[in-house]
């Protein structure tokens, strides 16, 4: 057995890495993203697949407590039958087993339990191959994209949790001693110990697009602040939290703690696990990912818990000119098609003047640049065996059934178009649909459109392009925006407008960096500052509502 604090000393370089790495914010990554042999060794790839082979069309291997049965919900979109079955838990076991392993974990203290985190990412780390599998195999990723943001991308943002959340709990010295000079005697004398405590039980609701990425701040925040987790994944995206949860327990059996500070909980669709676990008394915090109107409902009806969520939001590019016209629309377009628009921070609704954009090509209309938009997606997905590997596989009929409606559409600039990826023969693929509308078809576009659907719309100036964006965002919230001009004084106005809408701005992306995109340790995602997150992943506010701290104090 290796203790908690054993774990902290492997890991001290590599924690005290990550926390220098949330200040500086340059350029840091702890776990390579390119699936090379060179980087994780020949035998690597074929044992990860080996390994994920051998869980279909059977029973999972983890121990829940309460469990009632099985539950098989996934389907691969790619085709594959995964037919895995897990065991069913009783809610309110669950929350019993979390209570039950809390104070063994809260007198581990910060440092051991984040040690323990550490252990736990760099095993998860190991098992990235397998891991890029269940990802590709439950979302309709790329196998690449599935390993990268599945994988080390994940485990950053699950170790930049860490580093938030060791930071945060050790800020305030466990022990002190407090002398009070007194006139004419000795000084009053006080030891002072802090001790953090975590809020609570805590759950993490997972999502079916980006079950680890989005999962880990939330649950390693959870760890390391002393509370224990309840990951509930999404019915059709089990596997890799699963296989997560499995890492978990292992490595907290190892260290001599209840594994149940760490439990799954599956469910049928329409069984409501969520709803009864978020509004349980003794749940005290919440994690989801995923609708606006589940997350609204959490955010509600979860008043016994400090509640994080990430829920849709209207992405929006303001186009004003460029001078590099054709990295604009390399770039634009790549973004629309990177895994069909299946991701919270896909551009959705673009902004042109009524009276064009100036660029380095000349003068381009409205209708001309969406022309242009439409020629660079069609360049950019003509081969179908690069546009399979760009845009993945449709995850759900529900994104099918959008982009049905949008190519509906009485305006449609690019027409969506069937992708047959010869490997994958039963995926469903879609290349994305653009749709021209006018500033006054706000009833089209301040609707979230989640998928391959996106929308060039043609406003008055801009100005009224920045109105736009502030208007929609602070109503109906966007994690990302993007603007595109030459005109410094246009970039200063979209900088105020994104402060206002309490979005983060990209400026003039043309090279190899994606609005969609954000690196751990540098860029935030989400801002809690409109209603698409209530936090962003990660700052302190994400970790510093999961504990308290307590003290006790007595004379010297």
């Amino acid at each position: 057995m290796t203790t908690p604090a054993g774990f902290y000393e492997t890991h001290a370089e590599l924690l005290d890495q990550a926390v220098r790495a949330t200040t500086v914010r340059d350029y840091w990554s702890a776990f390579p993203e390119s699936p090379s042999k060179s980087v994780y060794g020949e035998q690597a790839a074929p044992e990860g697949e080996r390994a994920f082979r051998a869980l279909l069309g059977g029973p999972f291997p983890i121990e829940v407590p309460g469990a009632e049965g099985t539950v098989s919900t996934e389907r691969s979109p790619w085709g594959l039958d995964l037919g895995v079955s897990y065991p069913k838990a009783d809610p309110l076991a669950l929350v019993a087993a979390a209570r039950a392993a809390t104070p063994a974990w809260r007198a581990v203290g910060p440092q051991g339990r984040a040690g323990v985190a550490a252990e736990i990412i760099k095993r998860i780390n190991a098992r990235s191959f397998e891991l890029a599998h269940a990802v590709q195999h439950t979302t309709g990723q790329a196998f690449v994209m599935a390993f990268q943001a599945g994988g080390p991308h994940a485990q950053d943002r699950a170790l930049e949790a860490v580093a938030y959340a060791l930071a945060a709990t050790t800020r305030t010295p466990r022990d002190a001693e407090w002398a009070k000079p007194q006139r004419g005697g000795d000084p009053l004398r006080l030891a002072k110990t802090s001790t953090v405590v975590g809020r609570g039980v805590s759950l993490v609701v997972g999502c079916t697009t980006f079950p680890t990425w989005n999962s880990y701040p939330g649950l390693f925040a959870s760890l390391v602040t002393g509370n224990p987790v309840i990951v509930k994944p999404h019915p059709g995206a089990v596997l890799p939290l699963a296989i997560t949860v499995q890492i978990c327990r292992e490595v907290l059996a190892e260290a001599g703690q209840s594994p149940d500070l760490v439990t799954l909980a599956v469910e049928e669709p329409g069984d409501g696990i969520a709803a009864t676990l978020a509004t349980h008394p003794d749940v005290r915090i919440v994690d989801f990912t995923g609708s606006s109107e589940f997350g609204n409902w959490l955010e509600a009806n979860a008043r016994q818990a400090v509640v994080y969520t990430e829920k849709a939001g209207l992405n929006t590019v303001v186009v004003d000119s460029t001078d590099d016209y054709k990295g604009l629309l390399r770039n634009l377009s790549f973004s629309l098609s990177l895994y069909s628009g299946q991701m919270c921070t896909t551009p959705q609704n673009i902004l042109v003047p009524q009276s064009g954009i100036e660029t380095d090509a000349g003068h381009r209309s409205v209708d001309e640049f969406g022309a242009d938009l439409a020629a660079a997606l069609d360049k950019l997905l003509g081969d179908p065996a690069r546009a399979a590997g760009t845009l993945g596989a449709i995850v759900n009929d529900g994104v099918l059934a959008r982009v049905t409606e949008a190519d509906g559409a009485a305006s449609v600039i690019r027409p969506t178009a069937a992708v047959t990826d010869e490997t994958n023969p039963g995926a469903t693929i879609r290349t994305p649909v653009v749709v021209r509308l006018d500033a006054a078809d706000d009833k089209a576009y301040t609707r979230e459109w989640f998928g391959p659907v996106s929308f060039v719309i043609a406003t008055e100036s801009t100005e009224h392009s920045l109105r736009v964006l502030v208007e929609t965002v602070r109503a109906h919230g966007a994690l990302t925006a993007l603007v595109h001009s030459r005109n410094p004084e246009v970039l200063s106005a979209a900088r105020e407008a994104a402060l206002d809408a309490g979005v983060h701005l990209a400026e003039n992306l043309t090279g190899g960096v994606f609005v969609n995109q954000t690196a751990a340790f540098s860029d935030l995602h989400g801002s809690g500052a409109n209603p698409a997150a209530t936090a962003s992943l990660s700052d302190d506010h994400f970790v510093t509502g999961r504990f308290f701290t307590l003290q006790s104090r007595h004379h010297v």
